[in-house]
């Protein structure tokens, strides 16, 4: 079972560490599968978690549905995820910066020198110091946009 650490902290652990970030608000398969997926790729997951501001300042006020605290614990109850550090800015560039992963991982909808894909400003950070970054494919199908639709389809009055 993981646990919920400062940046200073999750620096401080040894190994192949690997190190992603995100809002998970409405954990889903996807999720897991993309975390168990990034933890293979090292000793230990660290989880970036965006803060509650930082998640509404990406993606609105109606959001995050599910707090920064019960996020945090839903990820270190998954027995790939070793680490959780929420942080308040919008991206994790600054909490990157600070533990320094050998390996940096982001979904498919991001990669790097691709056109008209998305670069993570978190890359050019671990590139700096002479991390690595990887990208994983999505699981077809699987988003929190995903079940929030089909949610209000299904129990719309």
């Amino acid at each position: 079972m993981g646990e919920i650490l400062t940046a200073a902290a999750a620096a401080r652990i040894l190994g192949r560490r690997v190190f992603t970030n995100g809002v998970f608000d409405i954990l889903h398969v996807g999720h897991v599968r993309y975390l168990r997926a990034a933890r293979a790729l090292g000793d230990c997951l660290i989880v970036g978690l965006n803060s509650d501001g930082s998640t509404r300042a990406l993606k609105g006020e109606r959001h995050p549905v599910v707090p920064q605290a019960e996020r945090a614990e839903l990820l270190t109850a998954l027995a790939c995820v070793d680490a959780v550090v929420i942080f308040d800015e919008v991206t994790a560039e600054r909490v990157v910066g600070a533990i320094r992963p050998e390996i940096y991982v982001k979904g498919g909808d991001y990669a790097l020198g691709a056109p008209g894909v998305k670069v993570p400003p978190e890359a050019a950070v671990v590139q700096a110091y002479g991390g690595r970054v990887e990208f994983i494919p999505f699981v077809a199908g699987q988003s929190t946009t995903h079940i929030v639709e089909t949610i209000l389809r299904l129990y719309r009055a």
